[in-house]
């Protein structure tokens, strides 16, 4: 999608998110997460819901090309295990992806894919995505071809949004992959008064999204993080600008803003402190800021 149709077609929303939740599943439920996605999928419309059920919209004629794609990397380093702490690039996904790209058409008159995309670092075409979504990268590897070709996207206009990982030891992998890509730029944290926080809405802190149970239990307990090793309790934005001052990419560390979208359906304590509060204001303002920087 052109950043300049883009411009055009956004507006900027004053207040809160008020958000209505679309689905509702009163207790016991702790679905979701991930399951293996065959490597022929190029969809998250083709993946079955692992929440609630996914939206179904279509657009007018005439936007086939002008829309907001949610692309999500399919990474081919090998993962030990599918537990929470391995993680996988199909973590969330599909429901994370229609659920934000949904809530980006609803809450904007950007005009968005109903489907979706999945799509590797080394595939030709990834230059017509120009935002991209990393899930679960504490235990990511690149290749050495993944390395080149995200170099390449990145300098020519892409962006890219790490989420959900957490602890120093999943930082310190994130930080060490992008040297692999960067060897001359660094991670930086970002301001409060960074333009990005009031691109569309205000955001005058940086929130952490649990996952759903963890989420849901801290109306009890009043823990909102997850246990891994060093720090995990402190949510960090940290981002990577380019010679010119455009930010290229844009990680959010201590925090699961892919549950915050994939789990909104299921309980209404969550939706409300997590996805309508935190989740859905930074996932629309980081697309926004991308797609007209």
């Amino acid at each position: 999608m052109n950043r300049a149709v883009v411009a055009l077609l956004l507006f900027s929303a004053a207040g809160a998110l008020a958000l209505a939740q679309r689905y509702g599943r009163g207790g016991g439920f702790w679905g979701g997460g991930e399951s293996p996605v065959g490597p022929d999928v190029r969809t998250a419309r083709e993946i079955p819901s692992h929440s609630t059920g996914t939206p179904v919209w279509e657009n007018p004629r005439g936007f086939e090309t002008d829309v907001f794609t949610f692309t999500r990397i399919r990474y081919t380093s090998a993962r030990r295990g599918w537990g929470r702490r391995s993680g996988s690039w199909s973590t969330d996904c599909p429901d994370s992806d229609l659920n934000l790209s949904y809530r980006l058409q609803q809450m904007t008159s950007m005009k968005c894919s109903p489907d979706g995309r999945i799509i590797e670092l080394t595939e030709e075409g990834l230059a017509a995505y120009p935002w991209i979504y990393i899930v679960e990268a504490g235990a990511m590897t690149f290749s050495e071809a993944e390395v080149a070709a995200l170099r390449k996207y990145l300098l020519n206009g892409g962006f890219l949004m790490f989420d959900d990982f957490w602890g120093d030891s999943a930082w310190q992998n994130v930080e060490r992959e992008m040297r692999r890509v960067f060897p001359e730029r660094a991670f930086t944290e970002l301001a409060s008064d960074h333009p990005l926080y009031s691109c569309v809405f205000q955001i005058k802190s940086k929130g952490q999204v649990p996952n759903v149970r963890t989420g849901e239990e801290s109306q009890y307990s009043g823990v909102t993080w997850e246990d891994h090793d060093g720090d995990s309790r402190t949510v960090h934005h940290r981002a990577i600008h380019d010679d010119k001052g455009r930010m290229m990419v844009f990680a959010a560390h201590n925090t699961d803003n892919g549950d915050g979208w994939e789990r909104e359906g299921e309980y209404e304590y969550y939706f409300r402190n997590f996805s309508e509060k935190v989740a859905y204001p930074l996932g629309i303002n980081v697309v926004f800021y991308a797609m007209t920087h």
